[in-house]
């Protein structure tokens, strides 16, 4: 039987630990058959990113249709998309119904503090994106930039999903891997599902080697709807997939910032 297919759109990290590479990584690990629109090139490592130079937005859709005039795509995932035209691009092709199950990862700052979208963009994400997506999933700071609001406790966090289901997805998860776990010794991400707010809570793992966690989390949603998943189940085979790759690179030391995680159960010596 034929694996199904998966798209990411996002861009390129030379340093293997996120976008495209840590997205094709979680596709392959989840045995679903990965396809890529790259939107960006990054020249970045474990401590930084040293330059980004954007896909042309023109290229970006030709890559998009290439891969969906030809292959049967049944979940979409998107990452960063670096500039405002390529957002509001994608937002065009998800309203034509060519982007299936579509996870919006609204990539914004990188695990090392820095920015990779244009200002402008993010309005176009809350106006043109979120509407067609199956479900959004930032981070806390970037759940902070799209609300335009502090999120300082649970509570807030929990308001957060609430208030970026409001924008027209159909789901919101805000992930609470930044900046600590929860006092328990809980890693907690906050899910509207359209109706309620609910917590995914796995322990948290005291490593720096975190690079790629948000990618590598919204790759595995999409990994799993495309299987045929809902969205509940996916959300947290996702969380327990990214918990385990962290889990497994804790004791790595691969370069000098944030490390990557290990994907694929590699053994650690």
């Amino acid at each position: 039987m034929n694996p199904p297919v998966a798209l990411t759109i996002a861009g390129s990290d030379s340093g293997g630990g996120a976008g495209i590479q840590a997205d094709l990584k979680t596709f392959a690990a989840l045995r679903v058959f990965g396809t890529s629109a790259i939107t960006a090139l990054t020249a970045q490592n474990t401590v930084g990113v040293r330059g980004v130079h954007a896909t042309p937005t023109g290229f970006v859709v030709a890559q998009i249709a290439a891969v969906l005039d030809d292959l049967p795509v049944t979940a979409v995932k998107t990452g960063m998309l670096a500039t405002a035209a390529t957002v509001e691009a994608i937002a065009a092709i998800a309203a034509q119904g060519r982007l299936p199950h579509l996870v919006v990862d609204p990539v914004m700052v990188s695990s090392s503090g820095d920015r990779l979208l244009e200002p402008a963009a993010e309005k176009a994400y809350r106006d043109g994106l979120f509407p067609h997506a199956a479900v959004v999933t930032p981070n806390l700071r970037e759940a902070e930039v799209l609300l335009g609001s502090p999120i300082r406790s649970r509570a807030d966090q929990h308001a957060a999903a609430r208030a970026l289901g409001d924008l027209g997805a159909g789901a919101a998860v805000v992930k609470g891997g930044h900046p600590a776990g929860d006092p328990s010794g809980m890693a907690v991400d906050v899910v509207w599902d359209g109706k309620a707010t609910y917590e995914l809570r796995a322990p948290w793992v005291d490593t720096p080697n975190t690079h790629g966690t948000g990618c590598s989390f919204a790759a595995a949603t999409a990994a799993h709807l495309a299987l045929g998943d809902d969205l509940r189940t996916a959300l947290a085979s996702a969380k327990d997939f990214v918990t385990r790759a962290i889990a497994g690179g804790a004791r790595w030391h691969l370069g000098a910032g944030h490390g990557p995680l290990d994907h694929f159960g590699w053994p650690i010596s």
